[in-house]
């Protein structure tokens, strides 16, 4: 019995939010990480602390815009990556 991979291709193609620098402000950004994924303050801070770091995963491209855009507006550096790994 052969077993056969089929690839299924869609529009929304899920992409990661990457904290890459949090800047000098940087209780405001973990306001902001705390806000995007209900983590507590603390691990919030935790989180924006050890950049880079994967914020949000595999969301769709239009609230990983959102959400890079918030992040700067509060001082980090931050991306967008799309994800390309098959199966994940």
């Amino acid at each position: 019995m052969a077993v056969e991979y089929f690839v299924l291709v869609c529009d929304d193609v899920p992409h990661d939010v990457v904290l890459t620098d949090p800047g000098a402000r940087v209780i405001d950004v973990a306001q902001v990480i705390r806000r995007l994924t209900g983590l507590s303050l603390w691990r919030s801070k935790v989180l924006a602390t050890q950049a880079p770091a994967v914020i949000l995963n595999s969301v769709p491209e239009e609230a990983a815009v959102a959400a890079v855009s918030a992040l700067r507006d509060a001082g980090a550096e931050a991306e967008i990556r799309e994800r390309s790994e098959w199966g994940s």
